[in-house]
């Protein structure tokens, strides 16, 4: 049992960590090939791969990422993260910060099912240049 909640933080942590280094690759290997992530914002369940085509454009447009005051909770069968995502537009260099929380169920040491909780109008300001 604590040998299975050492690997699920390992690779929670590591998930993160991609993201923060736009390694959009790792990220997406974090995931089951079936993976289910939901959002609050839209209550739509979304696949690995459009996960993947939506930070890449986070990436693109965010520098600086930092998944500050991470708080992580690890218990049998997945994962609980609080956190603030923090970064710097490119396009105006304007301080964006998202305060988010994400819950993950974990089998087999990949992410089968992430439901992911923020106020919308912190992303707005994340998306403030995104069609320009």
């Amino acid at each position: 049992m604590m040998a299975e909640m050492d690997d699920i933080r390992t690779m929670a942590t590591r998930f993160f960590d991609a993201i923060e280094e736009g390694d959009i690759a790792a990220m997406k290997n974090s995931f089951a090939a079936d993976a289910e992530i939901w959002h609050n914002t839209d209550e739509l369940v979304g696949t690995p791969e459009q996960t993947a085509a939506v930070l890449t454009g986070m990436v693109a447009r965010i520098k600086d990422r930092e998944y500050a005051e991470r708080r992580l909770t690890v218990f049998p069968g997945g994962f609980v993260q609080q956190h603030v995502l923090k970064g710097r537009r490119t396009h105006d260099d304007g301080a964006v910060r998202l305060p988010c929380a994400i819950i993950c169920k974990v089998e087999n040491g990949k992410i089968t099912r992430l439901d992911e909780y923020f106020d919308s109008a912190h992303v707005a300001e994340f998306r403030k240049f995104a069609n320009a």
